[in-house]
């Protein structure tokens, strides 16, 4: 009973052991979110940080997830580096996980318009808790008027709080780089945690699930100052399923030399568990998120800014309020006399 307690404080928290947490501007962090992405951009490095708050509404301890990359292409070969960490919950529920990258670029016509991009990343993934400050039925007093003491012994016993994993993922993309082309399309694979190693504090044999994904979009360059861009993102890991629609318009702000980005974007999410996907009927989607993303490409910097607005079942306990989140992404190149429309691989 207790055991169980402790899966639903972390479940209710909105996490479990077994699922990994998503990012609102996924591709503002290539790294996570395609090996293949690694040194897909034009110039001599790039460095990335992230950082996400959510459900300060409803967690007296938010979840917060914090990222760092850096990646540089090397001719058709490109090399990085990735650290991503991930707190949340009353117990510190902590993921530190550091991934080396690598991808190998190849145009597959003569002309060097076909690109085909494969990644490879291998790393480590550590997992704690502390549960000393999780509170239990044997520690509550019905006296006065009640509370948690945590004083008092729990009766609980646990195996390590923390243990470590390694982690293999892979990805590939097909672009098309043209750069004087209308259209530019994009599609990419990517499958995360591919040894599944085995993971559990409670002394059970649990594997970590490989996390699928499935992206693509096209960039429509309307005229030398709009381009637009949609964009989809499909996510699986086990029985949880998200699908992400995005339309962004980046616009060229000529007195200032620089790029304005806004868009919409609507997550959707799928069902949790066998149970649900009965009562649904099937794969059936549910509202999850609508969010508002503002940025802009400004020199050899990237700022987006977006928030979540709640749309789930959570939204009465929320008032719509979800995640706040920020990225910033700097591309060290040779400043160009002119500007020039955005890279189709951006």
């Amino acid at each position: 009973m207790r055991k169980k307690l402790l899966l639903a404080l972390i479940l209710c928290s909105g996490i479990s052991f077994a699922q990994d947490f998503h990012l609102s501007q996924y591709d503002a962090a290539p790294l996570n979110h395609n090996p293949a992405m690694t040194g897909m951009y034009n110039g001599w490095y790039r460095l990335h940080v992230h950082y996400r708050q959510q459900w300060t509404a409803i967690a007296s301890n938010p979840f917060v997830t914090g990222g760092v990359s850096f990646d540089m292409p090397l001719k058709k070969f490109a090399v990085g580096a990735q650290v991503l960490d991930y707190t949340a919950g009353a117990g510190n529920y902590n993921v530190f996980g550091f991934v080396a990258s690598g991808a190998y670029d190849q145009a597959i016509d003569r002309f060097g318009n076909h690109h085909f991009s494969f990644g490879l990343q291998l790393g480590l993934i550590q997992k704690s808790i502390n549960f000393d400050k999780l509170t239990w039925d044997s520690q509550y007093i019905q006296t006065g008027t009640g509370g948690f003491d945590q004083t008092i012994g729990s009766g609980e016993n646990f195996g390590k709080g923390s243990y470590i994993l390694p982690d293999v993922n892979a990805g590939a993309i097909y672009y098309f780089a043209k750069v004087t082309s209308r259209v530019n399309p994009f599609i990419g694979f990517s499958a995360f945690h591919l040894t599944q190693p085995q993971e559990t504090f409670l002394g059970t044999n649990n594997k970590l699930p490989i996390r699928y994904t499935l992206h693509g979009g096209l960039k429509i360059n309307i005229n030398e100052k709009l381009q637009l861009l949609p964009k989809v993102y499909e996510m699986r890991q086990l029985n949880a399923r998200e699908l992400t629609a995005s339309l962004h318009m980046h616009y060229y702000l000529s007195n200032s030399d620089a790029y304005l980005l806004v868009g919409p974007t609507f997550r959707l999410s799928g069902p949790l568990t066998k149970k649900t996907q009965a009562e649904l009927g099937g794969y059936k989607f549910e509202k999850d998120a609508a969010i508002a993303e503002f940025g802009l490409k400004y020199g050899k910097f990237m700022y987006r800014l977006s928030y979540d607005i709640n749309l789930s079942t959570l939204k009465p306990n929320t008032s719509g309020r979800g995640g706040f989140e920020l990225s910033v992404v700097y591309i060290a190149k040779r400043q160009k006399p002119h500007p020039i429309s955005n890279c189709p691989r951006l």
